[in-house]
């Protein structure tokens, strides 16, 4: 059996010798005096032991250092040493490649002022099409807030779907590796109610997730606006439905009543469930749960399954999993058959360690009783 290859790590992919040579060589052939070499020499003396963040700062770091000018004639270079299009940039996704990602980081870094505000909001809108730039929106959020919202509504209304998408990314209460920002966690509705039946996949999908943020402090503004959004009809229903599951999927997942009802799943449903039976209640890293059980009901009602792993870390922390099972229809006099084979597998964010767990069944948010299982070492 050929071994498995080692997967490469993003930063090494992200930003390399390669990128940025490439980056050299764009600026140069808009600035003789840009001298590539010093650039790529002063980046590449750290870049190795970097990770992605800190890849990112220290090319945009180098950039400052090595361009002949600053202020707008340097925004100026930037812009002028991009390809003339996403695609002459050999980019063939929205979300752009990293060799651009230290464009935005510099922008952020050096031109977060009130003398260059204007140009440099201008700039992301260009830039987010070759790297999303959402991260560096939001120190303009931070430092200029009204002024930046007042550019993120401009974007909202863009014709280019990446700028448009960038209005609900930045604007995140909680968007992942970023910098918080102190605008009102509800500031960005006005532009949600405007890209929710977006046509584009890309801005959809940063709605709900932007919807997902604020549902863990606001759920009850969260099901208020999907209300909205649903009685107004602007999306197709197969594109709310995933506007609203998506953004209520940490909800479901903590078994929610409101959350279930809203997607139509009725939380108190005559439902009942045998008990749950383990192939084997002994396993270890590696090794596959398998389960199941038979789901009744007395009347025909749209169930939602989901099965939860509980343990406690190694301080003695409880710990949930919880996995999506099956979406069907109970009917009376046909039960449904629950079964998974589920493979039990140490992550980069969850270790499967040894000692007690149990998996329970859960239906529209209803958690059954659960059945314990033991991990042991390898």
């Amino acid at each position: 059996m050929t071994p498995k290859a080692a997967k490469v790590p993003l930063k090494e992919t992200a930003l390399n010798l390669k990128r940025i040579t490439e980056i050299a060589h764009q600026l140069n052939a808009v600035r003789p005096d840009f001298d590539t070499n010093a650039f790529v020499q002063d980046v590449m003396s750290d870049l190795p032991r970097l990770e992605l963040k800190d890849r990112i700062a220290r090319t945009s770091e180098a950039l400052h250092t090595h361009l002949p000018v600053t202020g707008t004639e340097a925004l100026d270079t930037l812009l002028r040493s991009l390809p003339p299009t996403p695609e002459a940039a050999g980019i063939t996704n929205d979300f752009g490649r990293h060799t651009y990602s230290p464009h935005s980081d510099f922008v952020a870094r050096y031109l977060r002022t009130g003398e260059y505000l204007a140009p440099a909001l201008d700039a992301l809108t260009r830039l987010t099409r070759y790297f999303s730039a959402e991260v560096a929106v939001r120190d303009f959020l931070n430092d200029f807030p009204d002024e930046t919202m007042k550019a993120v509504d401009a974007w909202s209304r863009d014709e280019d779907h990446r700028t448009r998408r960038l209005a609900s990314e930045a604007t995140r209460p909680s968007l992942p590796c970023a910098p918080r920002i102190s605008l009102p966690t509800d500031a960005a509705l006005p532009v949600l109610d405007r890209l929710y039946a977006d046509s584009s996949t890309y801005v959809r999908t940063s709605v709900a997730n932007h919807l997902h943020d604020l549902a863990g402090t606001q759920p009850e503004l969260v099901l208020a606006t999907l209300r909205r959004w649903k009685d107004t009809a602007g999306a197709s229903d197969q594109h709310f439905a995933f506007i609203a599951r998506t953004a209520l999927r940490s909800k479901l997942k903590n078994g929610s009543a409101d959350a279930y009802a809203f997607l139509g799943y009725p939380h108190d449903a005559p439902l009942q469930l045998t008990p749950l039976v383990l192939e084997r209640t002994e396993l270890a890293d590696g090794d596959v749960l398998s389960f199941s059980a038979t789901l009744t009901a007395t009347l025909a009602v749209p169930v939602d399954v989901m099965f939860v792993i509980s343990s406690t870390t190694p301080t003695g922390k409880p710990r949930e999993k919880v996995y999506f099972l099956t979406r069907n229809t109970a009917r009376p006099g046909r039960p449904l058959h629950l079964s998974k084979p589920h493979k039990l597998r140490s992550t980069a964010t969850t270790k499967i360690t040894p000692g007690p767990y149990t998996v329970a069944i859960q239906v529209n948010g209803r958690r059954f009783p659960p059945v314990p299982f033991t991990v042991v070492a390898a």
